[in-house]
């Protein structure tokens, strides 16, 4: 990871360098603006690596907290297809417990977890993505009342 880090920082600060140089030493208003596209989508691309490692990172810490705790989803016994995913009806009921357990407190970054990850099971990504989003939210929330507290 650390190498392929260096070398996003190697061809990004390259692209800035190249865009600079043609913005700097062209008098051609084409390659002017050909420089001024390359730096800023370099800075775009800088962005979006930047949002993915910290979203991955965010993931990390609210997976270790629900490891910690032990609100991990148990799938071991429910019906599996030969791929490792859950069968339909399996990932249904699940469903329908976790969510039960949200309604009851919807306002918990463990609910909220548990939810998300019920939502990737039954294979509705962009949902468990949004939920996953509330439940990092809340436990960053959580942990900064805790930092508060005296």
């Amino acid at each position: 990871m650390f190498l392929a880090a260096a070398g996003l920082l190697v061809a990004f600060g390259y692209l800035i360098f190249l865009g600079w140089s043609m913005l700097a030493t062209s008098e051609h208003l084409a390659m002017q603006g050909l420089g001024v596209g390359i730096i800023l989508l370099t800075a775009v691309g800088a962005w979006a690596t930047w949002a993915i490692l910290r979203n991955g990172f965010q993931l990390q810490r609210i997976s270790a907290a629900a490891a910690a705790e032990g609100i991990e989803l148990d799938i071991s016994d429910l019906d599996h297809r030969p791929s490792g995913r859950l069968r339909h009806e399996a990932a249904d009921v699940l469903f329908d417990q976790v969510s039960a357990e949200y309604q009851a407190s919807p306002e918990d970054w463990r609910t909220n977890y548990r939810l998300a990850r019920a939502y990737d099971h039954a294979g509705d990504r962009l949902r468990a993505r949004e939920v996953m989003r509330v439940a990092m939210d809340l436990l960053e929330a959580e942990r900064a009342a805790q930092g508060s507290r005296p």
